[in-house]
């Protein structure tokens, strides 16, 4: 039990190193473009950060920041939500899977602006047409992933816990949920990005507020060290969620994965 937890606590220090390393070598790339652009079409990331602490202290960063988050996490929790049971649902039965792979092209294919035109008429400029389109471009991802995760589950191992009289939920449980987890979360990070995205550019086209209408500002002001302090605040949004939140979640549900190596 010791041994495990200090190989996790190991795991995951070394996987912070490695992405703050990642980092550091973004930023640096981003020093050198901004030196060979200048400030005018690039500032540094020195001068964007201390926009962002400027915005932050002022007040200004927290009402936008929080309705671009309330509105792209509650478009991802309705794709989250809809997209793992329908999946579900279509995985169990083989003619529920081959008519369900077409329709999951088309909506992968589907642009979100597309679905934002739609939301607009639909919907009118509220939250409701920035939050159908975070949903309507995050659910195929986790859709997929839910019926592969279905489709994929290991038959032999299934019919050996049936085999030894293991209650349904306690199948569904030990052996279907930890690899339907392991297809989920992957995709969960991926809709989580696509729903801050699609959420900042709704806005940017549908709404008054948010980091989309700030960026909106930024770009009728010409003042691209702002536009960045705001691009800034919803990176480190996105990786505050995925590594403070969604990792640490997915590290616990794939225990099982370490007692079978």
């Amino acid at each position: 039990m010791t041994l495990r937890l200090l190989r996790a606590w190991i795991d995951w220090l070394w996987s912070g190193w490695s992405a703050a390393a990642g980092l550091v070598l973004l930023l640096a790339a981003w020093q050198l473009a901004a030196e060979a652009l200048g400030p005018l079409l690039l500032p540094a990331p020195l001068q964007a950060f201390a926009r962002l602490f400027e915005l932050a202290a002022s007040g200004a960063l927290w009402p936008e920041f929080f309705a671009t988050a309330r509105r792209a996490l509650l478009g991802f929790a309705c794709a989250l939500g809809v997209g793992s049971a329908l999946g579900v649902l279509a995985g169990l039965s083989p003619a529920g899977a081959l008519l369900a792979r077409p329709l999951v092209t088309v909506l992968l294919g589907m642009p979100p602006i597309a679905w934002l035109v739609l939301a607009l008429l639909w919907l009118g400029s509220g939250d409701g047409t920035p939050v159908f389109t975070v949903a309507a471009a995050a659910l195929p991802v986790v859709f997929g992933a839910a019926l592969q995760g279905v489709r994929t589950l290991d038959a032999p191992l299934s019919d050996m816990a049936r085999a030894f009289g293991l209650p349904w939920h306690l199948r569904v449980r030990e052996v279907g949920l930890p690899h339907l987890l392991s297809w989920l979360f992957p995709a969960a990070i991926t809709a989580l990005g696509t729903s801050w995205k699609v959420a900042v550019m709704a806005e940017l086209l549908a709404s008054s507020d948010g980091i989309g209408a700030a960026l909106a500002n930024a770009r009728s002001q010409l003042d691209t060290e702002a536009a960045l302090a705001w691009v800034l605040c919803v990176l480190l949004a996105l990786l505050l969620l995925e590594y403070a939140v969604l990792e640490p979640i997915k590290r616990e549900f794939e225990r099982w994965r370490e007692a079978a190596q």
